[in-house]
């Protein structure tokens, strides 16, 4: 993953009563929380610009595709 930086958060004394109680161990739960909004909202956003070019990729049929591919494997 590379280096890290510090992201914090506020949150009732109530609320980290209660992960303590428990067990949840608020650094390692937030980060796959993150990491999964990330990783959802990434997939949206392909999802999005595969909307917007559909138009365009239909019209690549797939024989130009699979040619493609063995003039990709061709060059190495």
């Amino acid at each position: 993953m590379g280096k890290y930086v510090t992201v914090s958060t506020k949150i009732p004394e109530e609320l980290k009563r209660r992960m303590i109680k428990l067990g949840i161990k608020p650094s390692s739960f937030l980060r796959k929380a993150i990491e999964e909004e990330v990783k959802k909202r990434e997939i949206r956003r392909i999802e999005e610009q595969i909307r917007r070019l559909r138009h365009v990729l239909e019209k690549i049929s797939v024989e130009d595709v699979v040619k493609g591919v063995r003039e990709g494997r061709d060059v190495r």
